[in-house]
């Protein structure tokens, strides 16, 4: 019990510094020119403007992509697979489903996803800890 006891105040340490770190970089990012911030804290860079429609709330799309950590770590792509991935817009995290509605088909954009649209307070992988922000490189491929 006693390393079960440490083991969860040890992710609970980690989910706190993630949450004050995600937030200073955030706060520093949102200072850039290039990036847009919204009322939500989804923070997006446009990288290449698509001329495509837009996704609805019900649409699927298909889409390559990139999620990295503030601090570089790569942790899902892509890129091995070289073909897009197919989801449904509403069945992703918070922040994606946001920013895929204001996206357009061929636009890349980089997102900066804040805790709180990303995967919250959990620990959903061994490199994403809790309280994470993300970055992700996202291509939207096509609308359907």
């Amino acid at each position: 019990m006693a390393n079960a006891t440490g083991y969860l105040k040890k992710l609970r340490l980690e989910a706190k510094r993630n949450l004050v770190e995600g937030e200073v970089f955030l706060k520093e990012n949102a200072l850039r020119d290039t990036v847009v911030s919204l009322p939500s804290g989804l923070q997006y860079e446009i990288v290449e403007e698509g001329n495509g429609k837009s996704p609805k709330l019900t649409d699927s799309v298909k889409c390559f992509y990139e999620g990295r950590l503030i601090n570089g770590t790569v942790f899902d792509s892509t890129a091995k697979k070289k073909k897009p991935v197919s989801f449904p817009v509403n069945e992703v995290i918070a922040g994606w489903t946001e920013a895929l509605q204001l996206m357009k088909e061929g636009s890349k954009w980089r997102l900066f996803i804040p805790s709180a649209l990303g995967y919250g307070e959990l620990s959903v992988s061994k490199e994403i800890g809790g309280n994470a922000a993300l970055i992700f490189e996202v291509e939207l491929v096509s609308v359907h």
